[in-house]
């Protein structure tokens, strides 16, 4: 059995979140936008999961949406609070997960929209100053990853939120990867996107929470549901899972960010210690308490991993929503990583839960690199 390392892509679901929505998949299966019973009872999970996830987010229940996950999270976020504007001028990063990046594109291709990427310094950090000097007047949103897919740098939320609001810019956080690690409330965020999938619930599900107050363009329009954000029958068994699986995630946050991180930690020292030339991506503190990234210089990232899967651990090179590419991950190299090191990077991202030793792990990591190593 392996040792499956690449929680940052995906997690199993919870056995308690399988319980909860069990029942709304078989017989509780009305439409709750329904005038009967049947629905009415669809709709009172619905509510209640709405009113779970708002109380996690610190928003009002009303600015909660459920929806297919984080990319359709992210791109109803920035598309919608952007089309709802007058103004077209939207700032993010160069680092940032694919789907902000090509809403972001949509926009600028489509609607006349100008994007400016705010800069990062090599440890994928946006400082204040930086993002202060880089939004405008006509700025309709700014919209930064809180925690990084790849290399697991968290970003200073409230400072940044200072900055926008100080312009009376909104900030849209995507907060997918931050879930279940950090605090989620009272960052000052006006939308903030969750995937259901990285905290023990079932792929397709997923959460934006923006601020009634906003305009907002819909991407999905019809019978007006989800209070005219996002219309189409609810899937009432994902919003009970994602409600359920984001409650028990941020019961058990600070639990499981002292003992995983303290675990992470020794692992990144161990791995350092035994790797000639391994080195640490992203900032060496201000990091995801369970992400673990290196680039091994003189080796290839993708050779490594299919070494490190024949020693039991599995594992990944970045992030897994760039399918199919082989190219140099877009992170690394807003980071100022060369294209040649960025080839070689390879993450770990741990799971809630995790209570045993990363030594073995560690060890094995120093076997598969020079294993590599010695073939080239």
């Amino acid at each position: 059995m392996s040792l499956y390392l690449d929680n940052a892509a995906t997690t199993p679901v919870r056995p308690e979140v399988l319980e909860a929505m069990a029942p709304y998949l078989t017989r509780v299966f009305g439409n709750p936008s329904s005038q009967h019973e049947v629905g009415a009872a669809a709709a009172s999970a619905l509510d209640d999961a709405r009113a779970r996830v708002a109380a996690v987010l610190g928003m009002r229940t009303g600015d909660v949406v459920f929806t297919s996950g984080g990319t359709e999270a992210n791109n109803a976020a920035i598309k919608g609070i952007v089309l709802g504007s007058k103004k077209r001028h939207l700032v993010t990063t160069a680092m940032e997960h694919e789907s902000v990046l090509a809403s972001a594109d949509y926009l600028s291709r489509l609607h006349d929209a100008e994007v400016t990427l705010a800069p990062v310094d090599e440890t994928g950090t946006l400082t204040p100053a930086a993002l202060s000097e880089t939004v405008r007047h006509d700025t309709a949103l700014v919209s930064i990853g809180y925690a990084n897919n790849e290399v697991g740098t968290v970003q200073d939320a409230p400072a940044l939120a200072a900055v926008a609001h100080d312009r009376g810019i909104p900030l849209h956080l995507d907060a997918v990867q931050a879930s279940g690690w950090l605090p989620l409330a009272g960052l000052g965020a006006d939308a903030i996107t969750v995937a259901g999938h990285k905290i023990g619930a079932p792929k397709g599900t997923g959460i934006l929470a923006v601020r009634g107050r906003l305009p907002f363009e819909p991407l999905l329009h019809g019978g007006g549901q989800e209070r005219g954000r996002r219309s189409g029958t609810p899937d009432v068994a994902g919003a009970v899972a994602i409600a359920t699986a984001l409650t028990l995630a941020e019961a058990e946050r600070e639990t499981e960010r002292t003992r995983v991180g303290a675990l992470c930690a020794a692992f990144i020292a161990r791995v350092l210690a035994l790797v000639p030339g391994a080195r640490v991506t992203g900032h060496p503190e201000r990091r995801l308490p369970a992400t673990a990234s290196f680039v091994f210089p003189g080796t290839n990232g993708e050779t490594v991993l299919l070494e490190l899967e024949r020693r039991g651990v599995v594992s990944s090179s970045g992030s897994a929503c760039a399918a199919g590419s082989d190219e140099a991950s877009h992170v690394l190299l807003a980071l100022g990583v060369s294209h040649d090191e960025a080839r070689t990077a390879v993450r770990f991202t741990l799971p809630h839960g995790l209570s045993a030793s990363l030594d073995p792990v560690a060890d094995a990591v120093a076997a598969a690199v020079t294993a590599v190593g010695s073939r080239g």
